[in-house]
């Protein structure tokens, strides 16, 4: 689900302070080979806008990637890439100062190409390449990890995007350890650099697998030490402990966290603190009625998130908790209809005698 979100005003945010960042450095998003980063993951239909907003919020993040923008019979026009990324109407930075980069995915290397062109010249400070998606409908239409079945295919689009985009712009992939092989994590990884992206992504596990476990950090630390470029972890960070886990089993000092960010919000900060990119304390737990709050006045800034899309979306954002973090108060939201029904339901259930 791609966003349609257009700010309000440019001029104006729900935050109380824009983060102050080294432009230079992180304009755009860029990983480095020696200076670790907190990435927010893409998530089709999740990390919209208001969200990527709202997760910026924290200075957790070093920057996040969009949604991905399917490129599959026309090249995409610019008026896309700025009705689904906004943040390149304001140089590439969100209202919370966070570099948002483009993510595009397809399986024409000319299309892929031409698109990256235009995301670019309408404000893109940095591309990358989705060949990790695991959906069905978008392996049927030769996209994401169903490319992941001819890794020499990897190599033509990222050279063929690399080539075509202006030198100073980072072009990075995220891929999968394969379609159904992890052992074939090696020969992706190897195209994807001979390609000429800048770092690459690896979600820990197969296509097949989707998100079932088990997640293999380690073949992604085996991966890190074969490559020359950065390597960032991706895949099943849920809790701190998985954190350091992935950080000893990978050896990286890149991570990307997706879903975790949402099951624990305080995650992000937590992992962000492990890397040393902030001193900022964590909460002793989680403020739900806060963070969701919050996300609701960044659905609010941009003008094409109505009030029942926002009910929606905090229903799907409280479900991710409930499933794999601690949202004890699911049953008591999950019929509400309106925002205030669904915060008047929430409020309800926190001041419960049987509340956690």
């Amino acid at each position: 689900m791609a966003t349609t979100a257009r700010a309000k005003s440019r001029n104006s945010s729900p935050s109380s302070s824009p983060k102050s960042r080294n432009l230079s450095t992180l304009k755009g998003g860029v990983i480095r080979p020696n200076q670790p980063a907190l990435v927010l993951a893409p998530m089709d239909g999740v990390t919209d806008a208001p969200m990527r907003a709202y997760q910026g919020a924290s200075g957790a993040f070093s920057f996040a990637v969009s949604e991905f923008l399917r490129v599959s019979i026309e090249v995409l026009p610019a008026k896309v890439f700025r009705r689904d990324v906004p943040e390149l109407l304001t140089g590439g930075l969100n209202p919370t100062g966070m570099p948002v980069q483009v993510q595009i995915l397809g399986g024409d290397p000319d299309r892929m190409a031409q698109s990256a062109v235009v995301a670019v010249k309408a404000g893109a400070q940095s591309i990358d390449i989705n060949f990790g998606c695991p959906a069905p409908t978008v392996n049927r239409h030769d996209g994401g990890a169903s490319i992941l079945r001819c890794p020499p295919r990897i190599r033509e689009i990222v050279s063929a995007v690399r080539q075509a985009v202006p030198k100073p712009i980072p072009v990075s992939a995220k891929v999968r350890l394969g379609w159904d092989n992890i052992e074939s994590i090696f020969e992706t990884a190897r195209m994807a650099e001979e390609g000429g992206a800048e770092w690459l992504t690896i979600h820990a596990r197969t296509r097949v697998q989707g998100y079932q476990p088990p997640v293999y950090w380690p073949k992604v630390g085996e991966v890190r030490r074969q490559l020359s470029i950065p390597v960032v972890a991706n895949g099943d960070i849920w809790t701190i402990d998985d954190f350091r886990r992935c950080q000893d089993e990978t050896g990286c000092i890149h991570f990307m966290i997706g879903r975790g960010a949402l099951a624990n919000p305080l995650l992000p900060l937590q992992a962000a603190r492990e890397l040393g990119l902030t001193k900022k304390p964590v909460p002793d737990r989680i403020d739900w009625l806060t963070t969701l709050r919050d996300f609701v006045r960044q659905c609010d800034f941009y003008a094409d998130c109505p009030p029942h899309v926002t009910v929606m979306r905090l229903k799907q954002w409280v479900k991710i908790a409930k499933l794999y973090g601690d949202f004890p108060y699911f049953d008591a939201v999950k019929q509400t209809q309106s925002l205030d029904e669904f915060f008047d339901a929430l409020d309800r259930a926190m001041l419960s005698p049987s509340a956690p």
